[in-house]
C-alpha cells in the first residue's frame, strides 16, 4: 500500500490484516513510532481510508465508517500497551519506579539566626529565673509612652520616630509597654524578659522599619545597680564567652534613674580596634538602668519598699555580632545561600 490508488482500492479487512502483520514484528520503540505514522499519522494508511469514505456508495458509507473507528481505536490502545511494554524491557519508562534506587533526600528547613537568637536569650534569663512574657505589638499611646514617664509632647518622644495608627493607637517602638502592663496585674517580686516585633519610621543601612527587641525587668526589695550588672555580666558571657568584658557608661532614659549604655569588648577584634567597632575595641549592646521612681508611682507601686532595674537590646544587633553578619540586611532578604549557613 504505497500509493493512494492502492489505500482507496483497499479493503479494511485487507489494512487490519497488514497492520497487526507489522505489529507482531516490532522490536523497539522506534519501530513502533514508524509504524504508528504510517497507520495513524496526517497522511497515514487508516486515515487516508477514512478521508476516502465519501467516495464509497452512500449506503456503504456508516457501516465503513464505524468499522474504521473501531479499527483506529483498537490499534491506538495495541501501539498504547506494546510501547508500555517496550519502555519497560528497555528501561525507557521514566515513569516507573526502580525499588533498588537509593531513597531521595529532601532538603530539611532550618531556624532563621533571628528565631534562634531569640530562643538562645530566652533560654539564658529562663535559667537565672526569668519570666517570658508578650505584649501587644498595636499599642496605646498611654502605655507605649506616658506610663513610662514619657508625658505628650515630652522631648524624649523625639527620640523614637513613630508609626501613628490614630492619635492614641501606634505601632509600639518598643518592648517596654510590657513592663507596666505586667506590674498592673503583678505585685513585687517581678522577673520578665519581654521579646517580641518593635516599629519605628527609620529605615537605611543600618536600620530597618520593624525590628527585634528584647526587653527585661526585675522589681523586688533592696534590688541594686549591683544586681543589674551583674545580671547582665552573666548573660553576656552566656551568650558570648567568658572573656568578653562589659562597661557601663552613664546615659539617658526617660524610664530609668540613673541610666547607662552598655558596652562589651568587640568580638571580633578583642579590644585591638577594628572596622566594626570604629577602632574603639567597644561595641555599643543594650541600654539599661535602675526603674525610675515615676513608673512605678504610675502602677501603685510604692516607690519607698521596691527598687528595680530595666534593660532593652536589640537582637538583631545580637546577631550580627554572634554570628559574625556585616549587613543587617541579610536576615530579610530570604537569600537562601545566606540561610542555610544556619
Amino acid at each position: 500500500m504505497n500509493n493512494l490508488e492502492e489505500i482507496k482500492n483497499s479493503s479494511l479487512q485487507e489494512i487490519e490484516r497488514e497492520v497487526f502483520r507489522e505489529i507482531n514484528e516490532i522490536k523497539d520503540p522506534g519501530s513502533l513510532e514508524h509504524l504508528s505514522t504510517k497507520y495513524l499519522g496526517r497522511k497515514g494508511i487508516l486515515t487516508a481510508f477514512l478521508r476516502n469514505i465519501t467516495q464509497l456508495p452512500v449506503e456503504e458509507r456508516p457501516a465503513a465508517g464505524k468499522s474504521a473507528n473501531l479499527l483506529k481505536v483498537k490499534l491506538e490502545n495495541t501501539l498504547k500497551d506494546l510501547k508500555a511494554r517496550l519502555e519497560s524491557e528497555t528501561g525507557e519508562n521514566n515513569d516507573a519506579i526502580d525499588v533498588t534506587l537509593p531513597g531521595r533526600i529532601f532538603p530539611r528547613g532550618t531556624l532563621h539566626p533571628i528565631t534562634r537568637i531569640s530562643r538562645e536569650i530566652s533560654a539564658i534569663f529562663s535559667r537565672i529565673g526569668f519570666d517570658i512574657v508578650e505584649g501587644p505589638e498595636v499599642e496605646t499611646d498611654y502605655y507605649n509612652f506616658e506610663a513610662l514617664n514619657i508625658p505628650k509632647y515630652h522631648p524624649a518622644r523625639d527620640m523614637q520616630d513613630t508609626f501613628y495608627v490614630s492619635e492614641n493607637i501606634v505601632l509600639r517602638t518598643h518592648t517596654s509597654p510590657t513592663q507596666p502592663r505586667v506590674m498592673e496585674k503583678v505585685k513585687p517580686p517581678v522577673r520578665i524578659i519581654a521579646p517580641g516585633k518593635v516599629y519605628r519610621c527609620d529605615s537605611d543601612v543600618t536600620h530597618t522599619p520593624m525590628f527585634h527587641q528584647v526587653e527585661g525587668l526585675m522589681v523586688d526589695r533592696n534590688v541594686s545597680f549591683g544586681d543589674l550588672k551583674g545580671t547582665l555580666s552573666t548573660f553576656v558571657h552566656q551568650l558570648f564567652d567568658e572573656d568578653i568584658s562589659l562597661r557601663f557608661r552613664p546615659s539617658f532614659f526617660p524610664f530609668t534613674e540613673p541610666s547607662a549604655e552598655v558596652d562589651i569588648r568587640c568580638v571580633m577584634c578583642r579590644g585591638a580596634g577594628c572596622r566594626v567597632c570604629s577602632g574603639t575595641g567597644w561595641l555599643e549592646v543594650l541600654g539599661a538602668g535602675m526603674v525610675h521612681p515615676a513608673v512605678f508611682e504610675n502602677v501603685g507601686y510604692d516607690t519607698e519598699e521596691y527598687t528595680g532595674f530595666a534593660f532593652g537590646m536589640g537582637i538583631e544587633r545580637l546577631a550580627m555580632l554572634k554570628y559574625g553578619i556585616d549587613d543587617l540586611r541579610k536576615f530579610f532578604e530570604n537569600d537562601m545561600r545566606f540561610l542555610r549557613q544556619f
